[in-house]
């Protein structure tokens, strides 16, 4: 999927994707229609929605993270073609680059900035949405799953002693 094209719901996960300095977890709400982090930016907790494509406040996280940002068009649609270098980014081989400049554009000054951010991290392509909860080890992400009840193992007393057991002596 191009960055370019990213939108909603797709657009909010890749920047949350992107922030692995700041998330921990991601989650989706409202029956997979919101993505929902956990995680800690700079003292700040944050434990729920995560929508920057249509909250500044969601999105201000990225904003901080902006070293330059160059507006270089504004159409009279609204629509926006902005350069921006941030904190933290890598180069073609995966290392952090002073000198990389991303390109974003869309439909207001807040998606081209988000789509600049993503590319900078992961570059003109990114995988589809993988829609289920998970945990970001850096820039991976691993799928985690809730335990269950079917799941779960207790470790039930045993009158003959099996591990765990302590043998007490009955009074």
């Amino acid at each position: 999927m191009k960055v370019a094209d990213l939108t909603g719901l797709s657009l909010d996960y890749w920047v949350a994707r992107s922030l692995h300095d700041f998330v921990r977890e991601i989650h989706f709400t409202d029956s997979g229609r919101t993505v929902s982090i956990r995680g800690n930016d700079r003292g700040r907790p944050w434990d729920g929605r995560f929508t920057p494509s249509t909250s500044w406040d969601a999105a201000s996280v990225v904003l901080e993270r902006a070293r330059r940002i160059e507006v270089r068009e504004r159409l009279r649609n609204g629509a926006v073609h902005c350069v921006a270098e941030f904190d933290g980014e890598r180069d073609d081989a995966g290392g952090s680059s002073d000198e990389h400049a991303a390109e974003g554009r869309g439909e207001s000054l807040r998606i081209a900035l988000l789509r600049a951010f993503v590319a900078s991290r992961f570059g003109d392509t990114v995988d589809d949405v993988l829609r289920q909860s998970q945990a970001l080890f850096g820039a991976r992400a691993e799928p985690v799953g809730e335990q269950t009840a079917m799941n779960v193992v207790a470790d039930p007393p045993a009158p003959d002693g099996r591990i765990g057991d302590i043998k007490s002596v009955p009074r």
